[in-house]
């Protein structure tokens, strides 16, 4: 659990750090950020549904791919509509290293501690992607239509972590 508040909070300052102040952000770097969370957290439920056996985590897990292919399916299309090619940085790159090392973390955990830990950690991931969504994302980006869908992905993912904070409770 520590790791996953660590792993958060270090998240979290990557998102506000100086050198990624608000101004700082172009459109095809949001586009890169907000695809590479959604595939981040596709990648972490497909790590679910292989290694949980608990039926209301595998649901759960099914609800986040789904829900974020649909997502990133729409921001591929919008990418590709605006002729905009995502711009991998320090964000994205941050973010793709964490969800690596939580990955491995997870990947050695069985049973009830890796439902619980998969758990708590959909928690802090949709707390902080929601807050960089809500702080950074939305208001750094200058097209409209990405701007819109950012916003919808916010409400999407408020729904996600308030579901995973109820799961969180009654895996306790």
């Amino acid at each position: 659990m520590f790791r996953t508040l660590l792993a958060s909070a270090a998240l979290a300052l990557v998102m506000t750090a100086p050198g990624i102040a608000q101004d700082d952000l172009s459109d095809p770097q949001i586009a890169h950020i907000a695809y590479t969370a959604g595939q981040i957290d596709i990648t972490a439920a497909e790590q679910a549904l292989r290694k949980s056996t608990n039926p209301t985590v595998t649901d759960f897990a099914q609800t986040m791919v789904r829900d974020h292919k649909a997502v990133n399916v729409q921001a591929l299309a919008l990418v590709e509509k605006l002729g905009v090619t995502p711009e991998e940085n320090a964000t994205s790159t941050a973010l793709s290293d964490a969800a690596q090392a939580k990955s491995e973390e997870l990947e050695a955990l069985e049973g009830e501690a890796f439902d619980a830990a998969y758990v708590a950690n959909e928690v802090a991931y949709h707390r902080t992607v929601n807050e960089a969504l809500e702080g950074t994302l939305i208001p750094s980006a200058d097209n409209a239509e990405l701007k819109a869908l950012l916003e919808t992905g916010l409400k999407l993912f408020a729904s996600h972590q308030a579901h995973a904070e109820h799961l969180a409770a009654d895996l306790q």
